[in-house]
């Protein structure tokens, strides 16, 4: 029996499960991305494990997949279905893993949690994400599903070796849900965090020029899933209230299931001239010049937990406003390395007023962000895997 083996002194693959994978792209999608490469770079064997995708590419390390349908109402998400697939569980039991990492706790957790009792290893669960929230909104015509699927997320990660958070505000969610063990913090990290040499306001302004931005409006930005879970109806009021107050431009990427709403409420607004749908932008380079040549980056979202694009924006001095008392607030100090402010559109558009005649104050925080938000995803990784051989020492001792 051929069975897939990793680099002899690694004694097994470093199993990476997750629902997402590119060509998806998000938050959790590009945690998972950087930890596979700097993995691979430590001399570690990955292996993903994730839902099949018709639009799947060619990758350096090895991706098993598994059958998938298209998720309706969170396009271009897809949901994983291993037991209408009669491969993946052989693949599975055939393949040489030395520990499980799971970063999802849907169709490739429970993968993740077969793999642990069959070849009896460690098995990581990682909470990145509001699981309630989101399950509300796909199944708002069968809402008695969503206590079901609760109990099998709270299932996992009870099976789980250990619970890694990726930071402390995030147990308040997790204890919430009904789990009871310990839970371990791991950040996330940034993959911009290395792009800016020299002085940070000159490479913004550059960026600013190699996008056409012209340099007598102030320049806001929103990246990430375009859903109302992530206040995207706080920025479009606030928008309209900053109309006539003062000069902006607004800038969205992403995509999502309110994309086409969105869109009728700019033209209803009139903001159609100084608002920009962009869509996915894939290129992490340019997507780079997009934070860069942003002023102020908007985030009203009560939803997310630990949200990378902050962290993004951090590293190309752009600050962030969030909301007060949210998970995402918790890294950041008001008028430091960041901007609260209450869920109310008026308090946006009234800080965005200030903030665009107060350069000084802006510049501050911007440096405040870069100096403090940001880490780089080599140096997560490097104490990832410093964990990992703590995780299999201890497990090997049991």
């Amino acid at each position: 029996m051929r069975r897939l083996y990793s680099h002899p002194a690694d004694k097994g693959l470093y199993g990476i499960f997750n629902d997402s994978f590119p060509p998806i792209l998000d938050g959790v999608t590009t945690t998972v991305v950087n930890y596979v490469h700097w993995l691979k770079e430590s001399g570690r064997t990955p292996c993903v494990v994730t839902p099949w995708n018709p639009e799947s590419r060619d990758y350096p390390y090895h991706v098993m997949q598994f059958f998938s349908l298209p998720i309706r109402s969170r396009k271009p998400y897809r949901y994983g279905y291993p037991k209408l697939d009669p491969f993946i569980w052989k693949r599975l039991r055939d393949t040489d893993f030395r520990l499980i990492h799971s970063h999802c706790p849907f169709s490739s957790g429970r993968l993740g949690v077969y793999v642990k009792k069959h070849q009896h290893i460690p098995l990581i669960g990682t909470f990145h994400s509001k699981y309630r929230a989101d399950l509300e909104h796909s199944f708002k015509l069968m809402p008695w599903c969503v206590p079901i699927i609760m109990k099998r997320i709270l299932n996992f990660f009870n099976a789980c070796d250990e619970v890694w958070i990726p930071q402390a505000q995030v147990e308040e969610t997790v204890r919430e849900y009904g789990y009871k063990g310990p839970l371990t913090v791991v950040e996330n990290g940034n993959d911009f965090a290395s792009i800016i040499e020299g002085d940070l306001f000159r490479y913004k302004l550059e960026a600013k020029r190699r996008l056409g931005f012209q340099d007598d409006a102030i320049d806001l930005l929103f990246v990430g899933q375009h859903i109302w879970e992530k206040g995207i109806r706080t920025i479009l009021e606030a928008l309209t209230l900053l109309k006539g107050r003062v000069n902006f431009r607004m800038n969205f990427i992403g995509t999502g299931y309110a994309r086409d709403e969105m869109s009728k409420i700019i033209k209803e607004t009139g903001l159609q001239d100084r608002v920009k749908l962009n869509g996915v932008i894939t290129d992490r380079r340019a997507l780079s010049d997009y934070y860069a040549a942003s002023d102020l980056f908007i985030f009203p979202s009560f939803y997310d937990n630990a949200p990378l694009v902050v962290r993004e924006a951090a590293a190309m001095g752009t600050p962030a406003i969030l909301i007060e008392g949210s998970t995402a607030s918790e890294v950041v100090s008001d008028r430091r390395n960041g901007f609260l402010a209450r869920s109310n559109p008026r308090e946006f558009a009234d800080l965005i007023t200030t903030l665009a005649t107060d350069i000084d104050l802006l510049h501050d925080v911007a440096r405040g962000a870069r100096d403090t938000l940001v880490r780089s995803w080599e140096d997560v990784v490097g104490e990832v895997t410093d964990r990992y051989d703590v995780i299999l020492k201890n497990f090997q001792k049991k």
